[in-house]
């Protein structure tokens, strides 16, 4: 995935088939599709792929047990079979994991094990393993930091876990492998028009500082949180799709759960799901619903957010947390496709939707990572059909994604606390189109999440390093590891 190729390419006047905006993972999911038919493919993002809510999630790849309570069979049926088909094309990203509903009440086994028998019987053939009751001994071992008290037992399902923005990277290098071409940082300000049909868009080079006119026979709006803006640039009068939910976590260190499994809690106090997963030798526990008022590049958690997080941490774990052990903590928005006014974020469907706007702009939001693959099927068929282009079946779900390049031991550690190395850092750059400080140690490398204070530790080097293999000047280090220090000091817990 070479910057400066891409650039060449939307430079050269091809009217290309498909024209995504929006690299996440609705954008890089058609993108993906869309290549992998052979139809010719460009892709735009504002900021960096994954740059937003999805880099952003709770690192799970699921049907939604909670979908369950709300009767949503269809969502939960498929998500589950996408769960499966991303487990056979990733295996290198996403693996099972072992979940325990603690039961402290009467009925909670019982309950919770017939919900998940159905959970199982929705997986079918692409099930990740049955679940099964927990007595109380069973769960103490598999749960160390469970609190004991009033504990009856628990109940064990199966679901799957990934890196969302190493998914996203991957996705990205797989489209490219297939001939599309994507360009990160870069910027749609205006739609190129034929009469008041959109014909194509003209970007802005954020990294170069430079126009590019690019020509399509259909845009798709992909861009998440983000999509009613391009929905009112298209058209003023547009009225909005989506609603904004905020969705925070915390990172707290391995100790707080230290064995392999899992801690899902199926309804806190509030009606929210909360969990407590191992993740990259830390724990990460979330997750909020907070209702926003309008979409941000850069989220805040919010300290009501976090409280409710620490304090549930602490009904639940023996060994019980503390704000001064919190490594890091991120906020990401949910696109959610609009229900009524006084409908709460938390009750709105998961689902996405798909609309055609009157300058023909295709709309897509809503949705999750588990299902952005059978997302980006629907779309492309119909976006297939509304261009005129030859019809080509899908491919997806048989589809392998690429793995990245092993990393050769002997390179220096970035830091004693993270677990990478500079040889990542010439890597993001070389084959992953790295711009920034903060597209490494954000999501090429997950440092900014794991232990903000050590990746704000690292920036100078990270910075010197881009350095040398951008070709940027001693200015530009110096702008750089400011600017990522500051972001990470938005991770850094207040107490810490």
């Amino acid at each position: 995935m070479n910057r400066p190729h891409s650039l060449e390419k939307l430079r050269s006047g091809q009217v290309f088939d498909l024209l995504v905006i929006g690299g996440g993972a609705t954008g890089l999911g058609v993108a993906v599709d869309a290549a992998a038919r052979g139809y010719t493919v460009a892709l735009l993002e504002r900021g960096d792929f994954a740059g937003g809510t999805s880099s952003r999630s709770t690192k799970l790849i699921h049907g939604g047990v909670r979908y369950l309570r709300q009767g949503n069979l269809k969502l939960v049926r498929t998500a589950l079979r996408e769960r499966g088909l991303l487990a056979r094309n990733a295996p290198h990203l996403v693996h099972d994991l072992d979940f325990i509903i603690p039961a402290y009440g009467l009925t909670d086994r019982a309950f919770y094990g017939l919900g998940l028998k159905l959970y199982d019987t929705l997986a079918g053939p692409l099930s990740l393993g049955p679940s099964r009751i927990l007595n109380r001994p069973e769960t103490l071992k598999h749960l160390l930091n469970i609190e004991p008290t009033g504990l009856r037992g628990g109940v064990l399902y199966h679901d799957a876990q990934f890196d969302d923005a190493r998914l996203a990277v991957t996705l990205a290098l797989t489209a490219t492998d297939h001939g599309a071409v994507l360009l990160n940082h870069a910027e749609v300000v205006e739609f190129n028009r034929d009469g008041g049909r959109i014909t194509g868009v003209l970007a802005r080079d954020r990294i170069g500082d430079r126009n590019l006119s690019i020509q399509a026979r259909l845009v798709i709006n992909a861009t998440g949180v983000f999509v009613d803006g391009l929905r009112t640039l298209e058209d003023p009068a547009a009225a909005p799709l989506v609603s904004l939910s905020q969705g925070t976590h915390l990172v707290l260190p391995r100790s707080f759960l230290p064995g392999a499994s899992a801690l899902m809690v199926p309804k806190t106090e509030d009606g929210r799901v909360l969990f407590a997963i191992p993740w990259r030798d830390r724990v990460l526990v979330g997750t909020t619903d907070t209702a926003r008022p309008a979409p941000e590049v850069e989220p805040r958690a919010l300290a009501g957010e976090c409280a409710f997080l620490l304090a549930h941490a602490r009904r639940y774990l023996a060994k019980a947390p503390s704000a001064k052990d919190v490594l890091s903590f991120f906020a990401g928005q949910r696109p959610l496709v609009r229900g009524k006014p006084s409908t709460e974020t938390k009750s709105l469907s998961r689902d996405h939707s798909i609309s055609i706007g009157p300058g023909g702009l295709l709309t897509v939001t809503g949705g999750k990572w588990t299902t952005y693959r059978a997302m980006a099927e629907e779309v492309v068929d119909l976006a297939g059909r509304i261009a005129g282009l030859p019809a080509k079946p899908c491919i997806t779900a048989g589809l392998p994604l690429r793995a990245s390049t092993p990393i050769r031991p002997g390179s220096e550690p970035l830091h004693h606390r993270l677990p990478y190395f500079e040889a990542e850092v010439r890597r993001a750059a070389r084959e992953e189109a790295a711009q920034t400080v903060e597209d490494v140690l954000s999501r090429r490398t997950r440092c900014l999440l794991l232990d903000a204070g050590a990746a704000s530790a690292c920036a100078p080097r990270v910075a010197a390093i881009l350095a040398e293999e951008l070709g940027r000047e001693d200015a530009w280090i110096a702008a750089q590891t400011a600017a990522f220090q500051k972001l990470a000091a938005d991770y850094i817990y207040p107490a810490n």
